[in-house]
């Protein structure tokens, strides 16, 4: 949810305190907190390392943590020759497990997550910690040229439309990865995070549920330059119907099953008016309009039980 709001300008140090002097020094830029970088890396050794190398460029006080998800390369010997913080895992689990243990490993205010792929540009995180403040989490929003392929795009663009709807506000790229949020609040939904890659549009959701607020700011997103990417067509789509799935169920129930409720019930007068004009007896209804009626009303109490549950689960902030 993108505003006009001004973003906080960021103090510049002096370069001397920095140890850089002459034209070529850079000034670094500082923040009123504290930052995590967590990168959640699977066999990305050959493009870990400048990765992290741009990213202490852009944020040089900030802690680097890299979460390597039982690598099969030298993704951990790279990323600790940077300069890196790395929690290394015995077995694969996830990209999303990987986000939860490298939040869960800092004490710092703000966590930014970037991909260790090459993605992502650490340019960009200036940007995203400039809204902290107004905002509780900041997205990179990808252009169409940044999604992978048509099909994805496609999908995405269907996920932002349900998240729109199901939250009231403009949900513009839920997939992305590449965000800084403040780690207090992510820290209460952590538990919802699922293992897998659907973990930014759970995020997301689950910040505007609670009362948080989003903000989608546009980012440079360069061509994938590690190994071949995680995801795959078929995978995908089956992930991405479940996604669908636990998106309705957890967020906002009541919003899919009114209308489905309303759909069912207009359905049931229809059979009932259709067996009238057969000759059917006024009082008598048919079949087919009392299942079409029951079964609405059996979704509108499965919805109206599920969005009180969802309500215990997104609280936001206590005053």
């Amino acid at each position: 949810m993108a505003t006009d709001a001004a973003p906080l300008t960021p103090t510049l140090p002096d370069q001397r305190e920095l140890g850089e002097v002459g034209p070529s020094a850079r000034p670094a830029r500082s923040w009123p907190f504290t930052v995590t970088i967590v990168i959640p890396a699977y066999n990305e050794g050959r493009t870990i390392g400048p990765v992290i190398g741009a990213a202490r460029e852009q944020c040089p006080g900030a802690e680097i943590v890299v979460v390597d998800d039982a690598s099969k390369d030298d993704t951990a010997e790279q990323a600790a020759e940077a300069g890196a913080r790395v929690i290394r895992r015995p077995y694969n689990i996830g990209n999303g497990a990987g986000v939860k243990t490298g939040i869960r490993a800092t004490s710092s205010d703000v966590v930014v997550i970037l991909d260790g792929d090459g993605q992502h540009d650490p340019a960009d995180i200036p940007r995203l910690l400039a809204y902290i403040g107004p905002y509780d989490m900041v997205i990179g929003e990808r252009g169409r040229t940044g999604q992978a392929n048509a099909v994805r795009w496609l999908g995405n663009t269907v996920l932002n439309r349900l998240g729109s709807y199901m939250m009231g506000i403009e949900m513009r790229d839920l997939t992305s990865g590449f965000r800084a949020m403040r780690r207090t609040v992510i820290g209460e939904f952590l538990h919802l995070l699922p293992n897998q890659f659907s973990w930014p549009t759970t995020s997301a959701l689950a910040f505007a549920k609670a009362g948080y607020h989003v903000r989608f700011e546009p980012i440079t997103v360069h061509k994938r330059a590690g190994g071949r990417s995680a995801q795959k067509l078929l995978p995908n789509g089956v992930k991405f119907l479940l996604i669908i799935l636990r998106v309705v169920t957890l967020f906002s129930p009541l919003r899919i099953f009114f209308p489905i409720f309303l759909l069912l019930e207009a359905l049931a007068l229809v059979a009932y008016g259709w067996s009238v004009a057969r000759g059917g007896p006024w009082l008598h209804l048919p079949p087919s309009s009392v299942m079409f009626f029951l079964g609405g009303i059996v979704l509108f109490l499965f919805g109206l039980i599920s969005e009180q549950v969802s309500s215990l689960r997104f609280r936001g902030p206590e005053t």
